[in-house]
């Protein structure tokens, strides 16, 4: 049976590619034929580019404990939501270009620095039925433009979670508690924090309340880094 599934889940893999080339492809946005997102839609990840680094005073929620700061480029709402939707469920990994270097620009406006990157890690599950990890393809995608070198073999999701939308605040953080660890023999980089210790940039596609981060933040921590921050695409209000 085993045999019977890993085959199936290759045709549909095949099958999909097919399809790709077969059928046009479409912005994520609006729909009209052409690149993952189109030239009228693209700047909607940009909204926040021009406004000063810091959550603004009102926005509920602080930056989340262990972090030392949180940034993010666009609500999650209209054309972010949907390419992001199309990102994470609908196979459009296209949509990891544009959202890295929104990513890559919100970074270097904000002034921030950073030794590496991480991503934070989908499932073993989950990126098994993508066929890919949308956090790391929008980690690469940021790190080759701001210059950061990008880690995605240094953290692991150890145990499968509930989607954290499903959930109350209080929820959620004890849903990722525990969920994270560094990957057994992977060692973190070096950096410019005491002893050599890393400053590390977590990513991700979406922040909602934060209790992700701050779990992914805390092994990190635990493991020897000097200080962890974040950025993600959008952030659900």
């Amino acid at each position: 049976m085993a045999n019977i599934g890993g085959f199936t889940k290759r045709f549909s893999a095949a099958a999909g590619l097919v399809l790709d080339f077969a059928l046009p492809a479409t912005c994520a946005g609006c729909g009209v034929e052409g690149d993952a997102l189109c030239a009228q839609c693209e700047p909607a990840l940009d909204a926040r580019l021009a406004l000063a680094p810091g959550i603004p005073v009102g926005l509920p929620g602080e930056v989340p404990a262990p972090l030392v700061q949180v940034e993010w480029c666009a609500s999650f709402s209209g054309v972010t939501r949907r390419a992001l939707h199309a990102l994470k469920y609908g196979g459009e990994r296209r949509i990891a270009g544009p959202a890295g270097r929104a990513v890559a620009r919100r970074w270097a406006r904000a002034g921030a620095g950073g030794d590496v990157m991480v991503p934070v890690p989908a499932s073993a599950d989950r990126i098994r039925d993508r066929g890919y990890d949308q956090a790391a393809l929008i980690a690469r995608e940021a790190s080759a433009h701001l210059g950061l070198p990008v880690r995605d073999d240094l953290l692991e999701r150890v145990r499968h979670t509930i989607a954290q939308f499903d959930l109350d605040r209080t929820s959620r953080g004890r849903n990722v508690r525990g969920a994270f660890r560094v990957r057994p023999g992977a060692r973190l980089p070096p950096g410019v924090g005491p002893s050599g210790t890393p400053w590390i940039v977590l990513v991700d596609d979406v922040l909602t309340t934060g209790s992700t981060l701050s779990a992914c933040a805390t092994t990190l921590l635990d493991a020897g880094a000097c200080a962890v921050s974040a950025i993600t695409v959008a952030r659900k209000r």
